[in-house]
C-alpha cells in the first residue's frame, strides 16, 4: 500500500529527465526562444541597475546626449566651422549621435556581459549568447529617448523628414545587427583576454572622430580627396571600410531630404555586417565551452 507522499509511476515517468550526449548542442539554437524570458530580463535589469542608484536617475538618459550633442556642436560647427549643407550644427550632431550612441553603450555592455554574470556561466545552463544579445535592450531604452530629443529638436528648427523616415526600423536593425556582430567577438575574447576590456572603450573613443558623428561624409571626402594628388582619390574609398560610416548616413538620409545616401557605402556596411556576424556566431560557439574554465 502506498504512502500518501508516494506519487503515482506514470507522473513520475513523465517527469523524468534524459540526459543524452550531444542534446544540448543540437537543441541550441531552440533553447534562445525558450530562453526568451531571460534575454528580457538580463537587458531590463541592466537599464534598472545602470538608473536606480544614480544621483539623476533616468534624467542621465536625456542630459548626456544632450550635452553631447552641445559640446560637439560648438566644436565642430562654432570652432571648426565645418559645412553642413545648410542644415543646423545640432541636427547634423544629434542624427549622428543618435546611431553611435546605441553602438557604443551597446558594445560597451555587451562585452563585459559575460565576465559580469560569471556565476550564470559556471552554474546555470543557458545559450550564452544571450548575454552579450541583452545588451543591446539597454541600449534600445537610450536610443528611443534620444530619438524623442532629435525629433524635438527638428521640430525647434522646423525641419521634418520625409517619407524615407518609414525606413527607420530597417535602419535600427542595421545598427543593431553591426553591433552585435562586433560585440560577439568582443565578448568572447574579453573572457580569456581580460585586456580587450581596456581596449574597447579606446577604440569607441577613437571610432568616434574616424566616424561620421559630427560632420557629414561627403564633406569629408570632397574636402580631402581635393588635396590628394591626381589619381589617388580612390583612398577615400577605403574610409567606408567603418561598416558605421554608411549606417550614420542611412541614418542622416531618412531624416533629411538634403542629404543624399552613399549606396556603396551602405552595402559595404551591410556586407561587413553579415560577414562578422557570421564569423562571430562560429568563432562563439566554439569557445563557448570553455567559458566557465576562464571566467
Amino acid at each position: 500500500m502506498s504512502t500518501p507522499s508516494q506519487k503515482p509511476s506514470s507522473e513520475l515517468s513523465s517527469r523524468s529527465l534524459v540526459i543524452e550526449a550531444g542534446k544540448t548542442e543540437r537543441a541550441y539554437w531552440a533553447d534562445l526562444w525558450r530562453y526568451r524570458e531571460l534575454f528580457w530580463l538580463l537587458g531590463w535589469k541592466e537599464v534598472v541597475v545602470r538608473y536606480k542608484q544614480s544621483l539623476l536617475g533616468v534624467s542621465w538618459a536625456v542630459f548626456r546626449p544632450l550635452v553631447t550633442i552641445g559640446v560637439l556642436s560648438v566644436i565642430f560647427g562654432g570652432l571648426a566651422e565645418v559645412e553642413t549643407g545648410g542644415i543646423p550644427t545640432p541636427l547634423i550632431v544629434a542624427t549622428g549621435q543618435l546611431p553611435w550612441a546605441f553602438f557604443s553603450q551597446a558594445l560597451a555592455q555587451s562585452s563585459l556581459s559575460l565576465v559580469n554574470n560569471a556565476p550564470l556561466l559556471t552554474k546555470v545552463y543557458m545559450p550564452r549568447l544571450i548575454l552579450p544579445a541583452s545588451g543591446v535592450v539597454t541600449a534600445t531604452v537610450d536610443f528611443l529617448i534620444s530619438l524623442a530629443i532629435l525629433v524635438a529638436l527638428m521640430a525647434y528648427y522646423g525641419m521634418f523628414p520625409g517619407l524615407s523616415f518609414l525606413l527607420l526600423p530597417v535602419l535600427l536593425l542595421l545598427v543593431a545587427s553591426t553591433t552585435m556582430s562586433i560585440s560577439l567577438w568582443a565578448a568572447a575574447l574579453c573572457v580569456k583576454y581580460r585586456d580587450v576590456k581596456h581596449i574597447i572603450p579606446f577604440m569607441v573613443m577613437i571610432g568616434m572622430y574616424i566616424s561620421p558623428v559630427a560632420y557629414r561624409t561627403d564633406v569629408l571626402v570632397d574636402r580631402l580627396g581635393s588635396k590628394l594628388p591626381q589619381g589617388w582619390e580612390w583612398i577615400m574609398d577605403l574610409y567606408y571600410i567603418n561598416p558605421m560610416v554608411g549606417v550614420i548616413d542611412g541614418f542622416r538620409w531618412i531624416f533629411f531630404d538634403d542629404v543624399s545616401l552613399h549606396w556603396p557605402g551602405l552595402m559595404v556596411a551591410i556586407v561587413l555586417t553579415i560577414a562578422l556576424s557570421l564569423t562571430g556566431i562560429v568563432y562563439f560557439r566554439k569557445v563557448e565551452r570553455s567559458f566557465a574554465d576562464f571566467v
